[in-house]
């Protein structure tokens, strides 16, 4: 079936705010699952497709099952890391079906939706990444998002391809800005892919500094220490905060309090 091209005003406002996300696929294997997810993404009205290493694009077979949704593929931006598909974004949504250890709290999509939606009319860029179609997003990837969300499906058949994975959370995205439901999150500015990574980064520095993180064994650590920051979901003001508390842990210098004269009476004859 064909979209009309008559959008109501509605319509138009959510393709508004829906041009704030953008979709990720991180090392994708086979290129009709691209055309399938460019042709999910625009039927409910998200632009913008970033490719992580894809292992073949441009493809005739991508276009094909993109069904008239070849301008998301020439538009499509292809990067050599996740970090590259990240920068620039506010929040970072990973699609997972299982629970990991010491992560973030896991959302459906409904239950986080809200707090996208907000963050979108507040002008923030929003990044929905997905993994690879066999093994899903690594452990790497997933510690560099600060959001989870899985799609709850039936535990006796959760088969899920990647095209109806990126459609569930379109479609729920768009119906929570048809329904106008920003006003259930928490408005709040929050710090940028990149600013957050330079925070972890001035972390760790000042961990190794103060002799608490021993630079032998850094990666055991600072996973751990993200995660923790990552469920603490600090806004702009709050981590520039924690990054000045950094500093003056650095900077500071314990006085020893100069030794106090002894009074003439206590003085020994």
């Amino acid at each position: 079936m064909t979209p009309s091209n008559d959008l109501p005003a509605a319509g138009l406002a959510a393709n508004t705010a829906l041009a704030q996300f953008r979709v990720v696929l991180s090392h994708t294997s086979h290129p009709g699952n691209i055309g399938s997810a460019a042709r999910a993404m625009k039927t409910m009205g998200l632009q913008h497709l970033y490719l992580v290493n894809p292992k073949e694009f441009p493809s005739d077979v991508a276009r094909s099952l993109a069904s008239s949704a070849d301008d998301l593929l020439d538009r499509a931006i292809v990067v050599n890391s996740l970090e590259e598909a990240l920068a620039g974004t506010t929040l970072q949504v990973a699609m997972t079906a299982r629970r990991r250890e010491l992560v973030q709290p896991l959302h459906t999509p409904r239950q986080l939706v809200p707090e996208l939606v907000t963050e979108a009319i507040g002008g923030g860029t929003i990044a929905l990444v997905f993994g690879n179609e066999t093994n899903g997003m690594t452990i790497d990837e997933v510690r560099l998002c600060n959001r989870l969300v899985t799609i709850p499906t039936n535990p006796d058949y959760s088969s899920l391809n990647l095209a109806q994975a990126v459609q569930v959370l379109c479609y729920e995205l768009r119906a929570a800005i048809l329904d106008d439901v920003s006003h259930l999150a928490e408005k709040r500015q929050l710090p940028s892919h990149d600013y957050m990574e330079l925070f972890y980064k001035h972390l760790e520095e000042t961990l190794i500094t103060i002799g608490f993180l021993r630079t032998k064994t850094p990666k055991r650590l600072m996973p751990r220490v993200r995660r923790i920051v990552q469920r603490a979901q600090l806004d702009q003001e709050e981590v520039d905060m924690l990054r000045g508390v950094l500093r003056a842990a650095v900077e500071f210098e314990r006085v020893t309090p100069p030794a106090q004269a002894t009074p003439e009476a206590d003085k020994p004859e």
